[in-house]
């Protein structure tokens, strides 16, 4: 049984819960770059994502597990921290060198359609040639920007990529032994609460909608990206009456 971990969390998630009568309301999102303002985020829904019901605290469990077990959690070490965060750095880089050089690429596209509706002899004819002279040159040094940047990015991640492999072996095999008895401590839990465990799946908006007996209950769930995996774990209370945030 292995238990979910943030491994390093490279854009913040957004998590939110409105109980109702009887119903959970859950929506997922997660601040994403925004592709149209370099150094802002937008929000995104998280689609597909399963969405767990539990009528006890799952963390609770491992956090006992992991007390009783004979030796500590590996510790994933600082460096490889830090060479994520040069990762996501160099990325955020490459794509907004691509941006730059797409951009440029289509103005070029744009000025030689309307060059082509010209006579060579217009004086709007020269404003353009001088135009497009000046964003081809703009984009040549963009896409030497953007191809140093991938291979930044790429050497970068080629270093990296066979350590958290093999960091991820270790701390998985140990979860595989810390937390072995997780199953049947959970089946105890859930006999214990006479419930059982509630899934559903986000909708395209990040959204789900949930029928709960009231009580306390914990929402869990996560979101599994290139490097990282997204974790929450939610206590709430459901009562009866009207909806509350």
């Amino acid at each position: 049984m292995r238990r979910s971990w943030l491994f390093l969390i490279l854009i913040g998630p957004l998590f939110s819960v409105a109980c109702g009568p009887g119903q959970v309301a859950v929506t997922a999102e997660i601040d994403v770059p925004d592709p149209d303002n370099e150094g802002q985020t937008v929000i995104r829904p998280i689609a597909d994502a399963e969405i767990q019901l539990i009528p006890f605290d799952r963390d609770l469990v491992f956090d006992s597990l992991t007390r009783a077990f004979s030796t500590p959690e590996p510790e994933v070490p600082a460096d490889l921290l830090s060479a994520q965060a040069a990762i996501a750095a160099a990325q955020a880089e490459w794509s907004a060198a691509e941006k730059t050089w797409g951009s440029g690429r289509a103005r070029l596209l744009e000025i030689t359609g309307a060059m082509d509706a010209l006579n060579r002899g217009e004086a709007r004819y020269n404003v353009l040639y001088r135009e497009f002279q000046d964003v081809e040159a703009q984009v040549a040094r963009a896409e030497r920007v953007k191809d140093q940047a991938f291979q930044r990015f790429t050497d970068l991640q080629q270093g990296y990529l066979q350590r958290r492999d093999s960091m991820n072996l270790i701390k998985d095999q140990w979860a595989d032994d810390a937390y072995a008895a997780a199953f049947d401590v959970f089946a105890v839990k859930l006999r214990e609460s006479g419930e059982a465990v509630l899934v559903d799946t986000t909708d395209a908006q990040g959204y789900a909608l949930i029928d709960v007996p009231p009580g306390q209950w914990w929402v869990h769930g996560f979101y599994q990206q290139a490097y990282s995996e997204l974790y929450w774990n939610i206590p709430i209370t459901v009562e009866r009456g009207d909806p509350v945030q």
